[in-house]
């Protein structure tokens, strides 16, 4: 795991010399994602520069070291992530011929990627590859620079022209480095932050700088100056999904069952080979449940575990998760955080995620990945599980809400919706409070009022997809809260993206593969462990995992209204059922109480009326509102008002 940034200057006069000290400059931004190592090369007969930080996890030694030239002299690379079956790929040039593999220097998996460029050419030997990877690689060659992100996005790279110059990088901080760089907000992503809590890709904070897509290369020649750039795909999640609903998996659920444990098995036997220590976060859940039982299942010794634990109950997952590292007998490490301990994290939130970002569980995935650090340098997790077999409660909603009202003409739900919201959501409580007794246990909820005026938000929608959209969303219309905004076309509003599959779960569960996996989770996880110079691996990610997943009937994942049947059915192979029945928790911190309490004048200052107006960014008044109907308890508006605090914070930090 490591940070690579650079610049391809088209009509630079910049010397050898210039040329590395701005690299250095950028690359060195990145000292967290790579404080074993760094390196620059540069060439400026043709103004290229790549630069690299590097965290040692295979061949820790200087063979290991980037940028990269390969044996045949053609290309240079630097890459951040790994490649998991590297060394299959090693032992296939060797059996075609000693020239193409012609006496390794080293035994890492960067030198495998170059060699195999070399044979095969880079979108044949990118197929190959079985990993999480983000890499720039110059083709001395031919004179063009091809930029390179795995198939589901787990490694982040960011490009863009600034005054000429084509700068990337692993983070926008890199970039911000480069002396060409100005800093313009674009406020049609601050449109779509506040909609999703995070920026989709292709866009990025800032103006004329991008997310490469997951799967894609992008290729800039030097020869030519057009700034209009169109990555191509390599693999994309809407054929994967398409082809699994075309040839669905067709034998015995025990034969589905016995394959799917087979292939995450085999992830994360590959995902366990480093030079480094190695353990795993364990949440009690499901998912990174299975993940440690296989690694456990795998291990002559105790898997390093580790767990973050809140005093609030809703919140704390330790004692699940205690409970399932005791019986598979994991060396396991629990860290109890007190709330001031999680809310010290909030300053550090800007720097590490480096444009708005406001999943509020990346406090404890920080503080998760700072106490697994002490003890190792690369955590496995079980994060795509979700995705990939149903596990989100937005699909049991979406998909009830729309076979209950979907046949009721669209005036007619109108109608309902104003109904639910003629009374506030406190009235409703009361009532709710007042005849609990004569309720049936499924309608005793929490904040029952809240619900209703949610419930009334997607009611009126005219078709499935409308329902989805609406239940991802924070702010329902955040181009009337961003003054001079429009939201720009995303995966949930072009129809063109959208798989064709027939079940409306299985499209909620593609857009999320498409959206939130890799923006938001992914995001999360890269930026909090990269942050303290953690490498976190996800075997559910390998692209083999995914392609079986979508092979897997509908049936097969979600059953009697709970979700992941297929995935249960393995880690019930490995862990008591008794363990893991219980309803699902989310992985969080109570930011809902902190503004009504101890962060109430820390989130007043950046909500003040003046200050915002002042800003010139949002529009006060329905902020205000929000922040108002929070504070009394009428509305609990913690996700809008969380997107709005922290792109207050980010921007009191540039």
């Amino acid at each position: 795991m490591c940070g690579i940034a650079g610049s391809l200057q088209f009509s630079s006069n910049s010397n050898n010399y210039e040329l590395q000290a701005t690299t250095l400059k950028m690359s060195d931004m990145l000292v967290h994602r790579g404080p074993d190592d760094s390196g620059i090369w540069v060439d400026d007969t043709v103004g290229v520069a790549l630069g690299h930080r590097r965290l040692s996890i295979l061949d820790l030694s200087p063979e290991g070291h980037q940028p990269m030239v390969s044996a045949c002299g053609r290309y240079v690379i630097a890459f951040n992530g790994e490649v998991y079956n590297y060394l299959e790929i090693r032992m296939e040039l060797e059996g075609q011929s000693q020239r193409i593999a012609p006496g390794w220097r080293g035994h890492s998996d960067t030198e495998v990627m170059l060699a195999a460029i070399s044979r095969w050419g880079i979108e044949a030997a990118v197929r190959r590859f079985v990993g999480m990877f983000a890499f720039a690689l110059w083709d001395r060659e031919e004179r063009s620079l091809h930029l390179v992100r795995d198939r589901m996005g787990e490694k982040p790279l960011y490009y863009g022209w600034v005054n000429g110059t084509f700068l990337f990088g692993s983070e926008l901080k890199a970039l911000r480095a480069h002396p060409a760089f100005r800093a313009e907000i674009d406020r049609d992503a601050l449109a779509l932050f506040l909609r999703h809590n995070y920026i989709p890709a292709p866009y990025s904070i800032y103006r004329n700088i991008f997310k490469l897509i997951p799967g894609t290369i992008l290729t800039i020649r030097a020869a030519s100056k057009d700034s209009r750039l169109s990555p191509v795909a390599y693999w994309s999640v809407k054929e994967c999904a398409e082809a699994g609903e075309r040839a669905p998996f067709e034998g015995t659920e025990e034969e589905a069952v016995a394959c799917l444990e087979s292939l995450i098995s085999s992830s994360v036997r590959q995902q366990m080979v480093a030079d480094v220590p190695l353990g795993a976060f364990l949440s009690g859940g499901i998912d990174s449940s299975t993940v440690v039982a296989l690694m456990q299942a795998q291990s002559d010794r105790p898997v390093k575990t580790f767990t973050i634990g809140f005093e609030e109950k809703g919140y704390n997952e330790a004692l699940h998760a205690k409970e399932v590292a005791q019986h598979l007998g994991t060396d396991h490490t629990e860290l109890y955080v007190t709330p001031a301990e999680a809310r010290d994290v909030i300053p550090r939130l800007p720097a590490l995620y480096d444009e708005p970002f406001s999943d509020s569980s990346q406090i404890p995935t920080f503080l998760v990945s700072q106490m697994a650090r002490r003890h190792v340098t690369v955590s496995l997790s079980g994060d795509g599980g979700d995705e990939l077999f149903g596990g989100y409660n937005r699909y049991f909603w979406g998909r009830s809400i729309w076979n209950k009202t979907g046949w009721l003409p669209v005036p007619a739900r109108k109608v309902t919706a104003s109904a639910l919201t003629a009374l506030s959501p406190r009235t409703w409580d009361a009532l709710f409070d007042k005849g609990g007794g004569l309720l049936p246990r499924a309608a005793r909820v929490k904040a029952p009022g809240d619900k209703l005026h949610k419930l009334a938000e997607v009611l009126p929608a005219r078709n499935p997809e409308t329902i989805y959209k609406m239940l991802v969303s924070h702010w329902k219309n955040p181009a009337a809260v961003v003054i001079a905004a429009k939201e720009r076309p995303t995966v949930l509003t072009d129809e063109g993206q959208w798989a064709d599959l027939a079940d409306f779960t299985h499209r909620m569960m593609y857009l999320d593969m498409m959206t939130y996996l890799p923006d938001d989770i992914l995001v999360k996880v890269d930026r909090a462990s990269m942050g303290v110079s953690l490498e976190s691996r996800v075997p559910f990610l390998d692209h083999r995992v995914v392609e079986f997943a979508w092979r897997i009937p509908l049936k097969m994942k979600i059953r009697n209204n709970e979700g992941k049947w297929i995935l249960r059915q393995v880690l019930y192979k490995h862990v008591p059922r008794e363990l893991m029945e219980r309803p699902k928790m989310g992985f969080g911190v109570p930011i809902d109480e902190w503004l009504r309490g101890p962060l109430k004048e820390w989130a007043e200052a950046l909500l003040d009326e003046k200050r915002l107006r002042d800003e010139g960014y949002f529009d006060p008044r329905p902020i205000r509102e929000k922040w108002q109907e929070h504070l009394s308890g009428a509305r609990n508006w913690q996700y809008y008002l969380w997107d709005v605090l922290m792109f207050q914070v980010w921007l009191e930090h540039q």
